[in-house]
């Protein structure tokens, strides 16, 4: 199953897959040839194919849980000052994600969106501390009865366009498809101070279904 936002992409590459490969049986008579422009446009379809996998995940809904909106590793988990939005200290857990890892945005928790907003920036590494304000990013911020959450989807070198579904007023299920980053990238999210974090640092999370906190 494939998201989305790769069948244009995906069309594209079997075009031209096809097509690359249709002209060398025709125009090339060296076999060893054919099979080398054979593997190398198959390695590029593949990696294709794998980026926008959208693969299904089992999300046990709960408001006293924070699932993890992306695929990928925790890199940060620190207190700091979150000045776009809530204006204090929140606990930030970062998740760095990598080109071949499920780049699909899923809702965190349930609730109301109440703060939507996309900014246009740079692209540094993801992992660069000056990423999560300096690069092109979105920011959601989503609230229930439990909890109020900001998740900040970020792109990175190779990122170069982000997806976000999130508009204020919607309601929102847990796990459900909230966005998507193309080619690397990094989602950052703020809890509340004292949160009970349940992930640890370099630990590998799945979008949708690793609980990040409990509340």
């Amino acid at each position: 199953m494939f998201h989305k936002e790769g069948y244009k992409i995906i069309s594209v590459a079997l075009v031209l897959f096809l097509g690359i490969n249709l002209a060398s049986y025709v125009a090339i008579q060296i076999k060893e040839w054919q099979i080398a422009i054979l593997l190398i446009t198959s390695v590029f379809l593949i990696l294709i194919l794998q980026f926008f996998r959208n693969p299904k995940r089992t999300t046990q809904v709960n408001d006293k849980t924070i699932v993890s909106p992306v695929d990928g590793k925790v890199v940060v988990i620190e207190e700091v000052y979150e000045k776009e939005y809530f204006k204090e200290n929140k606990l930030q857990v970062s998740i760095f994600m990598s080109p071949i890892n499920v780049h699909v945005t899923r809702h965190p928790i349930n609730g109301e969106v109440l703060f939507s907003k996309y900014h246009p920036g740079k692209y540094l590494v993801a992992w660069h501390p000056k990423a999560s304000e300096e690069n092109e990013r979105t920011t959601v911020v989503v609230k229930n009865n439990v909890v109020e959450i900001l998740y900040r989807q970020i792109a990175g070198a190779l990122a170069k366009r982000i997806v976000n579904y999130a508009t204020v007023g919607e309601k929102v299920i847990q796990g459900s498809d909230g966005g998507f980053i193309k080619f690397g990238s990094r989602v950052d999210l703020y809890l509340p101070i004292g949160t009970n974090i349940n992930v640890s640092l370099n630990q590998k999370v799945k979008g949708g279904e690793s609980i990040i906190a409990k509340l």
